[in-house]
């Protein structure tokens, strides 16, 4: 029997424009696939609109919901250029904290996507 192949990370949004606006046009990421509800983005992340991809898992969507992230996954993005990607940040971004060293010694920030996913941007290791 042939095992799965991994394909990418799903992500439920609420806001599919508001959600593009953070992960292309702020972290740079590139759109390898959009059929509307659902984007496939080049680097192995997608985006689905959480009440579409309810109602095609449950029959409806489950209801009205501002925020899909419960503070259980995080994504990971690196970049050489950690302090200028951290002042891009709109002020409307919820930081947890702003770039620190980890016990690692990598330097990070994290914050929170539109729809409350956390997203982590560290330097290269």
């Amino acid at each position: 029997m042939a095992r799965p192949v991994f394909i990418n990370t799903l992500v439920f949004v609420s806001d599919m424009k508001r959600s593009l606006a953070f992960y292309c046009d702020l972290l740079g990421q590139t759109i390898a696939q959009d059929h509307g509800d659902f984007v496939q983005l080049e680097n192995g992340l997608a985006l689905h609109n959480g009440a579409a991809l309810e109602a095609t898992m449950f029959g409806s969507p489950v209801g009205e919901r501002s925020r899909y992230g419960r503070g259980n996954l995080m994504l990971y993005f690196e970049t050489d250029e950690l302090e200028a990607m951290l002042a891009r940040m709109p002020q409307e971004t919820e930081l947890i904290h702003p770039i620190e060293t980890q016990a690692w010694g990598q330097k990070v920030f994290r914050c929170y996507d539109p729809d409350g996913h956390i997203v982590e941007v560290g330097e290269p290791m």
